[in-house]
């Protein structure tokens, strides 16, 4: 049994994991949520002790910190008996962090891929370029350290297992699915860090197609789907963080993402990155001062949490997965639809926040109870996926199975037996 968690960061993921970490602080203890601006962990603790959602009176509290100081994080880390750290924060302090639990010996959780700030869409596989680089070590000192625990990362990975462990004979595609059909009534912005959006779309598309790495342009191939719940979408191919974990652990020739862009999106996008305005690398302005392009789109875009209040319209994320199954070929389709109006009324984040901020705190309980307590470093298909996703039904994210039985709801699913061992845990 592990207690006390440690969030890392301030935005809309770190507000939803706070609350949700306060409404199961009886499983895991003291919170501590740490920053390089307190104010604002000090404004998420303010909003839940006004919602008075602490399932239990027990600790919260902020922290200001630089998380690239592995010194800072792991002296912090030890003077609040956190065994847990999540982090919630940018995708360019994974390293960091992860260093400083390992040396600390508390439980990692991540809900993205380590991005190098001088570095965009490196060449696959991602996990193999930072993270699984430690996994002998993590190992060895018997650190649990859960990749990718968002939904995309991280639930999608955890539909793909549970479609291999009991629905399936064999599985010959998964493609992950991804549209938000909210809208935030702003000209543009994007939903999370506008640094880290744009990084994701402006190289090469990689995806796994024929058992190797297939690339492609951004915006080059699209597909429609007409979607439970939100309708008709069209989606294009583009590069994602469980693509690489999935290729590597499930044996699946051809493994895709897409996602949903409006044609507003993809114009104004288009426009930014043939300027150069989303370029990485600093330039001298004509006065003399070195700025970076994508810094300064960063700064005068909406802070994607503002967006939150003025958000309306549900969010689909699912796995359209093809293989066979008792000799026929079969498919299913593992999805959740979430609410941007009902996540706001519950956590103060839009429902974008609110799909990566809830599987992170379940993985904390998971780990916390000892059921995901691993020892060692794993992505989410490498863990059992049913205490996974059982949890999230009764957290706000229910999943739903359709098939050639119909549209049904996960819980109370008669699951098949087994079709495969469990994977990577010990």
């Amino acid at each position: 049994m592990k207690k006390n968690i440690l969030i890392i960061g301030a935005g809309g993921v770190a507000q939803v994991a706070a609350v949700k970490a306060a409404m199961h602080n009886d499983v895991l203890g003291d919170i501590n949520i740490a920053s390089r601006t307190v104010e604002k962990c000090e404004a998420i603790i303010a909003g839940i002790l006004e919602r008075k959602v602490l399932k239990r009176p027990g600790l919260i509290a902020a922290h200001q910190l630089d998380a690239m100081d592995v010194e800072a994080t792991k002296a912090l880390i030890r003077r609040t008996k956190s065994q847990i750290v999540l982090n919630a924060g940018s995708a360019f302090l994974n390293m960091s962090v992860l260093r400083a639990a390992i040396e600390a010996g508390a439980a990692y959780i991540d809900t993205a891929i380590h991005e190098d700030p001088s570095k965009v869409c490196e060449t696959p596989p991602w996990y193999g370029n930072y993270e699984w680089k430690h996994r002998e070590e993590c190992e060895r000192k018997g650190i649990t350290a859960v990749l990718g625990a968002g939904f995309d990362p991280g639930v999608v990975n955890a539909y793909a297992a549970l479609a291999s462990q009991h629905y399936f004979d064999r599985i010959d595609s998964i493609d992950i699915i991804d549209v938000n059909a909210g809208s935030h009534g702003r000209y543009f912005a994007t939903n999370f860090d506008p640094e880290i959006n744009f990084r994701e779309f402006t190289g090469t598309v990689w995806s796994w197609q024929n058992s190797q790495w297939t690339p492609n342009e951004m915006f080059e191939v699209s597909r429609t789907d007409d979607l439970p719940v939100v309708g008709s979408h069209k989606t294009y191919l583009t590069g994602h963080d469980e693509v690489h974990s999935l290729s590597a652990n499930l044996g699946v020739p051809d493994i895709r993402f897409w996602m949903g862009f409006g044609e507003h999106y993809i114009n104004v996008f288009t426009v930014l990155k043939n300027l150069g305005l989303l370029s990485e690398k600093p330039v001298l302005t004509a006065e003399g001062q070195e700025v970076v392009p994508l810094k300064v789109v960063k700064a005068v875009l909406p802070d994607p949490a503002s967006l939150a209040p003025d958000y309306a319209g549900k969010t689909f994320i699912g796995n359209l997965i093809k293989g066979m199954r008792n000799g026929a070929e079969a498919e299913m389709l593992i999805y959740n639809i979430c609410d941007h109006e009902e996540t706001f009324a519950e956590t103060g984040s839009q429902a974008i926040s609110y799909t990566a901020g809830v599987p992170a705190i379940a993985a904390a309980m998971l780990i916390a109870k000892g059921e995901w307590d691993c020892h060692h470093m794993a992505n989410i298909e490498e863990l059992p996926p049913v205490p996974f996703l059982s949890l999230l039904e009764t957290m706000g994210l229910p999943t739903r199975l359709r098939d050639d039985k119909g549209d049904r709801s996960f819980s109370g699913e008669k699951l098949p037996q087994q079709k495969k061992a469990r994977l990577g845990a010990s």
